[in-house]
């Protein structure tokens, strides 16, 4: 039984509120505090343990996630109907905090797939990739036929994704948002991932699968083949000729061998979905304690979601490797700002619903617990949408919030395993990298343990440490990129969240 001592969780001397562990009674005592709690809190919301002054800020890890609304009460609970945004000035500091990489002297090592370029692989997959929405259907019965048994005699091979989406028409055949798509769909075609990929297209589209080749500067090969409807005849006979193309290439892609490799070629795309009070407690940082042992490994990590750092990006420049770096990071910020603004939103459109029942108040305090993600090595590089990845260690890549659209770009970019934190309990999956889930408390990893692949949860109840519970986490992305599957490719999750950003009017 929990002790009054252990009701609440502390982050900084310095901060105006406590996180309940559980739910807290009006009329607890909070002895450590010296305060009663006046209304019922529910776990993971916040009590004020000052008088804080209508107007003033609102501290959470010595950093403001706020400012009071309303003159708020020791003892009151905090949340939506107290505290709300404000602007305030963030002390970027460029490369104030960096400090250069110690690399293990004995790096960790995994069972990975190491292709002809040199590139290695966590999955074995085929692709089937549509140019448009048009050919996705097609796409779709073309990977359905390899369902079941039909790989049965091909056990290197993990299977045949369809990888298709909603657009690639309705569009102008140049600018912006058809190079971003490019962009997305040839970093899955020659994801490392995919032995090989058959893209499909009808032929009449305004993404043209020759304008998105010499775009991206892609030869046809046989890891890289291509066919349109209209060209082959119709649907069945493309479905016909897309399997008897896939059937050809299996006897090669089930050659492939696992060997042991350096865990530098590991590269994590980092997430976050559901999110509650705990998120910023435990499992963003222990995936950021995993995240820090696998920078020290040489290996590289992708934090993104932009929206969703929005306040705490300060935390982020400190870090930078040079100005320039930090500088590009607050660029991505200024233009989300704008872009919100002309579309008449705002930038505190999130946390979503799910994020303020779990106890999240305002896009402060979610940025602050999201970019614990991170851990605390340099800030290497800044990437856009769906570029490749290039730099080694921690870097930051331009998303939306969104999750699916999220990690789409992070997949495109090379992340080979995705490892995405939740508080609510989101089910997930990204062929071709795995999807690893870190539950935040222990009464979500119960509820859905079938779902989440570790329980970050007993650093909340004090059974563990973050230290702790990150070792155990980096020896799963090890397991992991190994060929053990995680729990959503168990459940075959990965097929239907792919989600380029669509960006410009649909015409």
């Amino acid at each position: 039984m929990l002790q009054a001592a252990d009701l609440i969780i502390r982050l900084n001397a310095a901060d105006d509120v406590v996180i309940a562990r559980v739910e807290l009674p009006a009329g607890t005592e909070l002895i450590k505090e010296k305060v009663r709690v006046s209304t019922a809190v529910p776990a993971g919301h916040k009590v004020a343990t000052r008088d804080i002054a209508q107007g003033a800020p609102v501290r959470r890890y010595n950093q403001i996630i706020g400012f009071a609304t309303r003159p708020i009460r020791a003892g009151e609970h905090v949340h939506v109907h107290n505290l709300a945004m404000g602007d305030f000035q963030r002390d970027y500091a460029f490369c104030q905090d960096y400090v250069p990489t110690q690399f293990e002297q004995s790096p960790a090592t995994f069972q990975g797939i190491v292709r002809a370029d040199g590139r290695v692989a966590t999955r074995n997959y085929i692709g089937v990739v549509s140019s448009v929405n048009c050919s996705a259907h097609v796409c779709r019965m073309i990977a359905d036929h390899f369902k079941g048994e039909a790989l049965a005699d091909y056990p290197n091979v993990d299977g045949v994704v369809p990888i298709h989406h909603k657009t690639g028409c309705g569009m102008a055949s140049t600018g912006e948002p058809v190079d971003l798509l490019r962009r997305v769909l040839a970093g899955y075609a020659t994801h490392p991932n995919m032995f090989s990929t058959l893209m499909v297209g009808l032929g009449c589209e305004a993404n043209q699968i020759n304008d998105l080749l010499a775009a991206q500067n892609l030869k046809r090969t046989d890891q890289l083949q291509t066919m349109t409807i209209q060209e082959t005849g119709g649907t069945r006979k493309t479905v016909q000729e897309g399997i008897a193309r896939i059937k050809a290439l299996l006897p090669e892609a089930n050659k492939v061998k696992r060997e042991t490799v350096p865990a530098r070629h590991i590269v994590l795309g980092l997430q976050c979905g559901g999110s509650d009070g705990y998120s910023g407690i435990s499992a963003n940082p222990a995936l950021g304690a995993a995240v820090d042992m696998l920078v020290r490994h040489g290996g590289s990590a992708i934090l993104s979601e932009t929206p969703e750092i929005y306040g705490a990006e300060h935390l982020l420049t400190r870090r930078a490797v040079d100005r320039t770096v930090g500088e590009k990071l607050v660029e991505r910020i200024h233009w989300w700002e704008d872009y919100t603004s002309r579309l008449g939103g705002e930038m505190n459109n999130n946390p979503s619903p799910g994020n303020k029942a779990g106890g999240l108040t305002t896009i402060l305090e979610k940025s602050l617990g999201a970019v614990a993600k991170g851990g605390t090595t340099g800030l290497m590089a800044v990437y856009e949408y769906a570029e490749l990845v290039k730099a080694r260690g921690f870097v930051f890549m331009d998303t939306p919030g969104y999750d699916p659209v999220s990690a789409t770009g992070q997949v495109a970019g090379g992340a080979n395993m995705i490892c995405f934190t939740t508080g609510r309990g989101s089910a997930y999956g990204c062929k071709p990298a795995p999807s690893l889930k870190l539950a935040t408390n222990t009464a979500l990893f119960d509820r859905q343990e079938d779902d989440m692949d570790i329980n970050c949860g007993v650093i909340v109840d004090g059974k563990a440490s973050i230290e702790q519970v990150g070792q155990q986490f980096f020896e799963m992305i090890l397991k992991t990129a190994s060929g053990q599957p995680s729990k959503s490719e168990i459940f075959g999750y990965g097929e239907d969240e792919f989600a380029p950003w669509v960006l410009g009017p649909t015409m």
